[in-house]
């Protein structure tokens, strides 16, 4: 299994729990709008550290069951050394490719994926697998991006332009595709999926908020990578630095997010 391109070190579990924290209502909202409740047994697709694994195991209860999947050793490590509390449904935490899902047919009420699409190189067999170990009527809930390249900065921000291109780069180097969720409605209905409810969404965040630590976190650690990787230079580097910084002492700048589709789709009989 290949890396995972944003790393599992330190840093990146930190950031991915404040990811977590700034998209967790967006996905609870997403949840109760494919019916995922009590006595469930629900999928966490791709889960890293286990952020949306737990919340899910609320939201099964104690007579649910929550399965979580990732290909990193130190996410699922994470994930089976860190309590849910009394009243959360039971975890298993498997190490494995998503790409290659290993459950048995017809075992899952629900299955949730949140930017795991954009990073795979096949899709489609995540698709099959997830379409495998559903109950019929049982649903599979996706947040992916559909317009990476939307970002932007207001007032403009050209260098973090040229800094999105380079991300998009990165991804397609390992196979991903930060456009996927233009493809996913296509590949759903093209194995056995009906789609209930097709959502895009942007956020806009301000200086001072969590949704504007959500990509300064990201970019502090990824955009020294994308130089190392010789898809920015350093000169790109300093100038979006720069620019961020200035954006981020003046209270009026905005920041808005790449285009987010929400997905609920149903397995037909």
């Amino acid at each position: 299994m290949a890396e995972y391109v944003l790393g599992t070190h330190d840093e990146e579990l930190w950031r991915l729990g404040l990811q977590h924290q700034v998209w967790r209502a967006q996905a609870t909202a997403l949840w109760e709008t494919a019916g995922f409740g009590p006595g469930q047994t629900l999928l966490d697709i791709g889960c890293g550290p286990g952020f949306c694994t737990r919340d899910l195991a609320w939201v099964a209860g104690i007579s649910g069951r929550v399965i979580a999947v990732d290909e990193s050793p130190r996410y699922i490590d994470f994930v089976n050394n860190t309590p849910t509390g009394v009243g959360a449904a039971p975890i298993e935490a498997h190490l494995g490719d998503v790409q290659a899902l290993d459950l048995p047919d017809e075992c899952l009420d629900g299955a949730y994926a949140r930017w795991v699409f954009c990073f795979v190189r096949h899709p489609d067999k995540v698709i099959e697998g997830v379409h495998r170990a559903l109950k019929p009527g049982g649903r599979l809930v996706i947040q992916d991006y559909v317009h990476y390249l939307a970002m932007g900065l207001s007032p403009a921000g050209p260098a973090l332009d040229r800094v999105a291109a380079a991300v998009r780069q990165s991804w397609a180097l390992s196979g991903g595709d930060c456009n996927i969720g233009r493809r996913l409605p296509h590949l759903l209905t093209e194995r056995g999926f009906r789609i209930d409810h097709l959502e895009p969404k942007v956020r806009v965040g301000t200086p001072g908020t969590l949704l504007w630590e959500w990509p300064t976190t990201f970019f502090r650690i990824f955009v020294p990578t994308l130089v190392k990787m010789g898809l920015l230079t350093q000169e790109e580097h300093r100038a979006f630095t720069e620019e961020w910084e200035q954006r981020s002492l003046d209270p009026q700048s905005r920041f808005y997010t790449p285009i987010v589709v929400d997905i609920v789709a149903t397995k037909l009989d």
